[in-house]
């Protein structure tokens, strides 16, 4: 049985509603470093275009990319329109917005240790601010690996390009891609090269998870509603499951995959950005240092993984060959740029506690794997069953506990599983599932992550993006799983289409529960 919410035709759209009352952002230059990679053309051009198409985006805002391929202005153009047509939210691509937003797009060609190439950007910026009234506004996108950072960062501080509104001059803000660090030394140090030449503040670490709609809603799931709060503890759940996967392999990117695996790409960053959200107390506002300071608490609060007898709390595979979707997929370690006899995990699933007052002793179940059966991000609260089984002589199975399912992706929306009766003359129980889906009620897909993330950088809201405390302290707890796991032996198998090593699922069964499939 399923219940389906749906707005009321004659209502107000609450979505419409927020587009129109969103702010418009001051005109700035957004200087885009590595600009001739894929997320420039995948996600961040999409991304304001869709913010251009729905009237976000202010009268004068400027584009400059900044790399080493061969464009001029008019072939970057080109290049963008085509990504736009093939991956915006808001296709088709409309002549009239895209021709707007392209008349203030330009290239720098530059290499990123080349001094000279950052004189002809502070030039180009000095006349789009004269042209488009940016006002010496200046978000830097480095679009680039870490090992790049550094030298961007100094030759912008040396040319005198990063601005500090805390003596009055305009904002200038930098937006770095994880992964944020490779461990918690480096980490560290690209934190301390990032404050060299920035101030904290005007450091914005982006994990595209946290733009997605639903994660956001989690936020005004639990703190805007009177029916979940009280709930929302050891007393009422027994345990809560956070699922992140894909069906896809690591495709071509064999070489960062390698030194990174699972842990690295997807656990250290995402899933605890989501367990922090879940977990978290509610701050003293909807602001983000209090929004922040109640998120490292919770990972303050996690439990150190023992080092004796670790396989009990964490289970790491790798994907062999097999069939997803109906296609045969080659093993890990047939990939492309990936070592033969390669140990880095594609799958990890942890048991996890959180050693504070509101969650002692609940586990956290939480698993990332690739090449799985298909894609999805799935959080679930698992409630504890009513104390008395009442209809237990009128049941033929055993009633089930009920559940509330937040997807993050795809098919955004949230599921509450109760147990209602069969209709018919006896008494009998059986589980059904009441729905909200975005699409269904707001009649619109939600933006997508990067559109909100970007926006909110223009805006200088840091409340959906990582501090430098969050990032620290995740990589301190995680450090010592990814050492034991580097002296250990290699992943567990797993055929490519299932859901992980059956391992995996022991983990989670030896404790009487079983993982939710989405």
């Amino acid at each position: 049985m399923s219940v389906v919410t749906s707005a009321a035709a004659a209502e107000p759209n609450p979505l419409r509603e927020g587009l129109e009352q969103e702010r418009v952002p001051d005109a700035s230059v957004l200087v885009i470093f590595g600009a001739a990679g894929d997320l420039t053309h995948r996600k961040l051009i999409p991304a304001l275009y869709s913010l251009a198409h729905d009237g976000l985006l202010p009268g004068g805002q400027a584009i400059v990319g900044f790399a080493r391929s061969d464009f001029s202005d008019e072939s970057f153009r080109r290049s963008l329109r085509e990504a736009c047509d093939k991956f915006a939210r808001t296709r088709p691509t409309e002549d009239a917005v895209w021709d707007n937003l392209a008349k203030s797009i330009f290239y720098i060609q530059g290499a990123f240790d080349d001094p000279a190439a950052y004189d002809r950007l502070a030039a180009k910026l000095a006349e789009i601010d004269q042209a488009c009234g940016c006002g010496g506004r200046r978000l830097y996108y480095l679009a680039v690996p870490p090992p790049f950072f550094p030298v961007i960062s100094k030759n912008l501080g040396e040319k005198g390009m990063v601005g500090d509104p805390e003596q009055g001059g305009p904002f200038t803000r930098v937006i770095i891609e994880k992964p944020f660090g490779h461990d918690l030394p480096s980490a560290k140090e690209l934190n301390r090269v990032a404050v060299t030449t920035f101030r904290e503040r005007q450091v914005f670490r982006i994990d595209h998870y946290l733009g997605k709609e639903t994660v956001q809603n989690l936020l005004v799931l639990r703190f805007a509603n009177g029916i979940f709060e009280p709930f929302w503890n050891r007393q009422y759940v027994d345990h809560v499951q956070v699922t992140v996967a894909e069906s896809i392999g690591v495709e071509k990117r064999g070489n960062y995959f390698e030194s990174a695996g699972i842990t690295r790409d997807i656990i250290q960053n995402h899933m605890l950005q989501l367990v922090s959200l879940i977990a978290m107390e509610p701050p003293v506002a909807f602001e983000a240092d209090a929004v922040r300071d109640e998120k490292v608490k919770v990972l303050r609060a996690l439990r150190d993984l023992p080092r004796a007898g670790m396989e009990s709390v964490a289970v790491r595979g790798q994907y062999a060959a097999g069939s997803v979707l109906g296609e045969h997929a080659e093993a890990y370690q047939k990939e492309e740029s990936v070592s033969p006899d390669s140990k880095v995990e594609t799958y990890a699933a942890l048991k996890i506690f959180i050693d504070n007052w509101r969650w002692a002793d609940v586990p956290f179940y939480i698993r990332a794997g690739k090449r799985l059966p298909k894609r999805v991000t799935d959080i679930s609260i698992h409630f504890r069953l009513a104390p008395y089984p009442l209809f237990r002589k009128n049941n033929q199975v055993a009633t089930q506990p009920n559940v509330l399912a937040i997807r993050i992706q795809p098919d955004e929306g949230i599921s509450l599983k109760f147990e209602s009766k069969v209709p018919g003359p006896t008494v009998r129980t059986a589980p059904v599932t009441m729905e909200f889906r975005y699409a269904t009620s707001f009649g619109a897909e939600p933006p997508e992550a990067y559109e909100r993330l970007l926006l909110e950088t223009m805006l200088g809201d840091s409340t959906l993006f990582a501090r430098r405390d969050e990032v620290e302290t995740a990589w301190a707890w995680l450090d010592p799983l990814l050492a034991a796991w580097s002296q250990s032996g290699a992943p567990q198998p797993y055929p490519a289409g299932t859901w992980g090593p059956a391992a995996a699922d022991q983990l989670i069964e030896r404790d009487g529960r079983k993982w939710r499939r989405p």
